[in-house]
């Protein structure tokens, strides 16, 4: 359901894209800027009055297909495409779900590699797509030489994240709440479908868990952990997305204040030799 704002953001920016569009024929004191409604509404195959229903703000419903034909009568950018389907809280029909990269994108990679604390970049199906020393040191048992490299298959389906994790249940709930918000944008994606259909049969706490349909925003806070060889830890998490390629993430965990100086010697090594 669309808000007030959004209504009105949607009707200002049909209005703008239509009046900056040239007529197809110069007519003489033409009073109208661009397109008249009328003849964006002949373009896209659409109502006069739904279209000035829309450009006045009003609660009118509009059909991802009539918005295609809006997009593509108003020659709009991907980005501004994708923009006016946001505003009408609606999905691109076209939209075609990103491929897999293998790499990690530069900037990610660039400052993982950069970070001393435990740092680590994060795919669009959640699989980590590099690591530095640390973050290989703090987890073992996922980013070790080895392992398989999925967040979701490790939380859910290995026993040593059950070690690591002093509050594992709470962690992997919220871990899955947190994957459906992306998985929310990505309905269409067969890779995403067969990731959530593998891990439902290799688990029938993520198949519960996964019907409750829980969904949270990736949030940062204290991250507490039992390593096998340093004992209790806590660190801060941080997560950031770049902005050429926001379906992927880059988390950090950062000790809190003097928390460095309070870490097992194995660990401040491994922070401090990066």
């Amino acid at each position: 359901m669309k808000t007030k704002e959004q209504r009105r953001l949607l009707g200002q920016f049909l209005r703008s894209h239509r009046e900056r569009m040239a007529p197809e024929a110069l007519v003489r004191r033409r009073r109208t800027p661009g397109l008249r409604r009328e003849e964006l509404a002949l373009r896209a195959g659409i109502g006069v009055t739904w279209c000035a229903w829309i450009e006045q703000g009003r609660d009118v419903s509009a059909s991802p297909e009539a918005l295609a034909r809006l997009a593509v009568a108003l020659a709009l950018t991907p980005a501004e495409r994708a923009y006016l389907f946001e505003l009408a809280g609606r999905r691109d029909p076209d939209s075609v779900p990103s491929k897999p990269i293998s790499a990690a994108p530069d900037s990610v990679r660039a400052l993982v590699e950069a970070l001393a604390p435990p740092a680590y970049g994060l795919d669009r199906l959640w699989n980590a797509c590099c690591w530095n020393r640390a973050a290989e040191h703090l987890f073992d048992g996922w980013l070790g030489a080895g392992q398989q490299k999925n967040l979701l298959r490790y939380a859910f389906t290995d026993p040593s994240a059950r070690s690591l994790l002093p509050d594992w249940r709470d962690r992997a709930l919220r871990l899955l709440a947190e994957f459906r918000a992306d998985y929310g944008h990505a309905l269409n994606d067969p890779a995403m479908m067969a990731l959530v259909d593998d891990l439902k049969s290799a688990s029938d706490f993520f198949a519960d868990a996964w019907d409750r349909q829980a969904v949270l925003a990736r949030e940062g806070g204290a991250r507490s952990f039992l390593h096998p060889a340093d004992g209790p830890l806590t660190f801060a998490q941080h997560t950031f997305s770049p902005a050429e390629r926001p379906d992927y993430k880059l988390v950090v965990l950062l000790p809190g204040g003097d928390a460095l100086r309070e870490l097992p010697l194995a660990t401040a090594a491994c922070i401090l030799q990066q």
